[in-house]
Formats: C-alpha cells, structure tokens, sequence
C-alpha cells in the first residue's frame, strides 16, 4: 500500500493496489473476485461514491466507506473558459493543501471528434523555484500521493466533464505539467502512471502520458528503465547556463548540458521524441542568439521544440513576446533544421497557467470563491 499524506488518514481506492485490496476483502469473507469489481467500479464515470457500486452488497458498500476514502480531494472550484472548450480546477486535500488541473478539448482536423488533454499537479507547490512560475513564488509544501494525482484525473472522467470518454479511441493526453516538479516526487508519479495506464482502472496508454521535467537528470534516466513508453518533456526555457541559471534554478545543480545528454541517452534507447519546452519572455530569451544556441542543443536527435508565451503572473517584471518576435525565433528554428511548434494560448480569463488561479484563491474557502464568482457573473463555475 502506497504512503499517505496524514497519519492514520484513510488510504484512497484509487491507489489500492489490488493484492491489498484482495487481502481485506478475504478477510471480511468475501470471494477474491469482488476486488476486480470494486477497482472497476470505483473508476467508472457514473460513480461518484462507495454507495453508487450498486453490483455490491450493501453491508461491503459500508464497509469500503468506512476503511477507504472514495476520493482524495476533499473539494474542488472548477471554472471554464474558451467557450467551455478549457476548464480549470483548484482542488483542496484532506489536509487542506491546494493543487491545481486543467482539461482542455481541441478539435481534431478533419473529424469531429475532440482531442483532450488533461494537465496534472504532482506537488502541493514546487520548489524549483522559477522566477516567471507563480507555482514557483508560492514555495513548496510537501509531496502528493500516487491516490491525490490519479484523482485530478477521476476529477475529469466524471459528469459534467466526462472527459475520457472517448479514451479507447486515443484523442486524449494526460500531461504531469501542473503544480511541482514530477521528477522530485519520481517514487509517487511513477506509480501514478502505472495506476492510470492498468486496463482494470481507467487504461490509459503510455504513450498518451507526458511527464515534464525542469531537468532533474537522475529522474530522466529512470524513466528509461521504468517508463520507457511514456513521453518526456523538458523544460529548458533557455539555450546558456548563464540565462537558464536564472530563469530555471534547478539549472545550477544539473547544468544544461547534463540535461540535454539524458534526454538524448532517453531517446536513444527508447527511440522516443523529446519536447524541448520553452517559454517566451520579451527581450529576454527570445533573442536571435538564444535561438541559435537553441538550434545547436535541439539538432541530431529526435526531439521537438515547443514554444510557450508567457502568461505573466501578477507582479511579473516580464511579459510575454509579441507574436512579431515570436515568428522571428520560429523561422530562425526551422531555418535550422528544427521541428517546432508554438502552443495555443488557452484560458487567459481564468488565469490558467501553473498556480496563478491558486494564488488568486488564496485565504478564501472554494465555497466563497464559487459564490463571489457567481455574483459577479464571471467566467463560467461549477462546483465539484
């Protein structure tokens, strides 16, 4: 059984593994095949507590409620935005922490389906620190559970969002690019994976989920041996030490160089595409000269530069790059050789990017926030 994050706290069903579960189903004198039901059902998208598993006997409904938390989050603030095509979550814990999601939909080019992505939080806070991150300002508080991160998703699955919906048909991703660095808290997020990708809980491919890093190296090399299949992103935000040391902490403990080499030692052996993630800060990184150092670190492997334009945080002594500067690094990346895209802005009005709607909730109970919003008629909230 995973940790948990309270002393004699329920652990959640959603990180039971099954041999536990079987372990206290046989001890209540239950046949070992209602461990299968219980996990399946608890993940369904039309069970929102113990009481809905109705293919159970009453007295074991009962019984689970008592023992296990059907959810780790104990409240959530949901607001929505771009037409109702991006939603975002501040999730309050049993203890009281806060952490953040984001569901975001996106037409598929020539089908009417929709691809999905859902990003996700693996730290209350974050303590690499990065000056632009409003995560980043607000410090770090203590690790999730493997149970705290596959909920943010369950969160989603589940009416009104019902987001996974069309999971067995791939238009989906799961991105561990929310609150903290994931590779901090590799044990949890690791196990977390293997909890989402297990065909008895919600199946999600590997290959559909991204785990990002600020560059902790020892972190990327495990993921080669034990998540070969799941993608990698790196978040490098800058081509020289000098810049990176400043706008990516982290930079001076594994400088970039050692980054770059374990994301190409990750693709060489798993022949896997890396994103090279990089925000755009006017005047400071999105210079022609840290384009060209970022042609230099991208070139010979596989990998895949995806610009970001900053969303600036309340404060923030820097803006985003204008659509002009941004076009100007684009054509010196492809001038280069490099495969790049730049990420569609979305959520704005609801201040999206990583703990800034957190920030903005901070020292109110989610219930006020949802009634102030209501009120005043601002974007679009639900509770949950």
């Amino acid at each position: 059984m995973t940790d948990l994050p309270l002393a004699g706290s329920r652990p959640a069903i959603s990180e039971i593994d099954l041999p536990t579960l079987a372990a206290w189903l046989d001890a209540r004198g239950e046949p070992a095949y209602r461990a299968d039901q219980v996990v399946a059902g608890a993940h369904r998208p039309d069970v929102t507590a113990f009481a809905d598993l109705t293919d159970l006997p009453a007295p074991l409904r009962t019984a689970l409620a008592e023992a296990f938390r059907f959810s780790t989050i104990a409240d959530s603030h949901v607001i929505r935005a771009d037409g109702g095509q991006t939603a975002k979550a501040v999730h309050e814990l049993h203890d009281g922490q806060r952490i953040e999601s984001v569901l975001m939909r996106y037409a598929t080019r020539g089908a009417s389906a929709e691809r999905t992505t859902i990003c996700i939080s693996s730290q209350a806070g974050c303590a690499v620190n990065c000056p632009f991150c409003a995560t980043g300002q607000a410090g770090f508080e203590r690790q999730l559970t493997p149970g705290e991160i596959v909920d943010q998703v369950l969160l989603w699955h589940r009416p009104p969002w019902q987001a996974l919906g069309d999971a067995k048909a791939g238009h989906y991703n799961i991105v561990f690019m929310g609150m903290g660095e994931p590779l901090n808290n590799a044990d949890r997020v690791f196990e977390s994976v293997r909890l989402l990708n297990d065909p008895a809980r919600l199946g999600i491919g590997a290959r559909h989920i991204t785990v990002s890093t600020s560059g902790v190296v020892p972190g990327i090399d495990r993921m080669v041996d034990e998540l070969p299949q799941v993608n990698l992103a790196i978040s490098l935000h800058a081509a020289t030490d000098a810049l990176r040391d400043e706008l990516v902490p982290i930079n001076r403990k594994w400088p970039i160089h050692e980054v770059i080499a374990a994301g190409r030692r990750f693709s060489g052996r798993t022949r896997r595409r890396v994103s090279l993630e990089y925000v755009m800060i006017d005047g400071l990184n999105d210079t022609d000269e840290q384009a060209r150092g970022l042609v230099e670190l991208a070139r010979g492997w596989r990998t895949h530069v995806n610009l970001i334009p900053l969303n600036p945080t309340p404060g923030s002594r820097w803006s985003g790059t204008p659509a002009a500067g941004i076009a100007l690094f684009v054509a010196i990346l492809r001038a280069g050789g490099i495969t790049v895209t730049v990420r569609d802005t979305r959520g704005r009005e609801i201040e999206a990017a990583c703990g800034q709607l957190h920030a903005q909730l901070s020292g109110r109970s989610l219930r006020e926030a949802r009634e102030t919003r209501e009120t005043r008629g601002a974007a679009s909230v639900v509770p949950a």
